[in-house]
């Protein structure tokens, strides 16, 4: 995988010039997609509404379309597996409880639902028609007896959820589409449901120079800017250096609360 450009800024008009010249192709896509948020951002002026709005057009086109932006199921197999093996490989357990922000159509998700005990996967998403897309990828693997939750959710307080219950918070391609103050609210929440010990992981996609947007879809953040944001609501973050090895575009990180990691060095 080529090296991620992590000062370019994506935004200005200049790239856009750049990337329309070498990709005359993918113009026509993108006036759509330029159409479609000029229409969304009269109608919907809150983000998750806004945000919901726009999978819902991607969910007419196709499911998998809708997460990840590729039609290719072979490429939303591949990554839903590579979600997998990366957090099999640093951590998750078959008896840990997991909450799946973003858990779309289950792409990891169901490799997840399968590994973990019954009951124990909790899934979430802003997209009542990607949830019933969901839905369909349990009966798809057969994996009913396997009790897993999903549950649409409105915002990222997790006020509906117990605390101190989950050892695995999970958000795979959420902030990547967020603005800073949804990234806010779910730093500022999720430490009251992360059970002692537990961990957050998310992927982002990173800058190391201006921080941007491009169309409201795609945010582009530096890695101290999550830092320090996660610092300010007792959480301690660290990057994640070995993701940056696979065949993905975005960034990961983990949190932890700063009080486990006091517990521990002590201990």
């Amino acid at each position: 995988m080529p090296a991620k450009d992590i000062r370019r800024n994506r935004s200005s008009l200049a790239h856009q010039v750049r990337y329309a010249l070498r990709h005359p192709q993918r113009v026509p896509a993108y006036a759509r997609r330029a159409l479609r948020d000029t229409w969304l951002r009269l109608r919907h002026r809150d983000h998750i509404a806004y945000y919901r709005a726009v999978m819902a057009s991607d969910a007419a086109r196709s499911a998998e379309a809708a997460v990840g932006h590729n039609p290719s199921k072979e490429t939303w197999a591949r990554i839903g597996r590579m979600q997998f093996d990366y957090l099999t490989g640093h951590g998750l357990k078959p008896g840990h409880r997991m909450l799946d922000i973003g858990c779309g159509n289950l792409r990891a998700g169901r490799l997840f639902i399968d590994y973990l005990e019954p009951g124990h996967y909790y899934g979430i998403d802003i997209s009542p028609d990607i949830l019933l897309a969901a839905q369909d990828t349990l009966v798809r693997e057969g994996l009913q007896a396997k009790l897993p939750y999903l549950a649409l959710a409105d915002d990222l307080t997790f006020a509906f959820l117990p605390g101190n219950h989950f050892d695995v918070v999970h958000a795979h391609s959420v902030f990547s589409h967020s603005p800073l103050n949804v990234i806010e609210e779910c730093f500022a929440h999720v430490g009251r449901i992360l059970a002692p010990g537990g961990f957050f992981d998310f992927t982002f996609d990173r800058t190391e120079d201006e921080e941007h947007h491009v169309l409201r879809e795609d945010f582009y953040y530096r890695t101290q800017t999550l830092t320090d944001l996660a610092a300010r609501y007792g959480l301690s973050a660290r990057f994640m250096d070995d993701w940056e090895k696979l065949p993905h575009r975005q960034s990961k990180m983990r949190l932890t609360a700063v009080s486990d990691r006091a517990r521990t060095v002590g201990s």
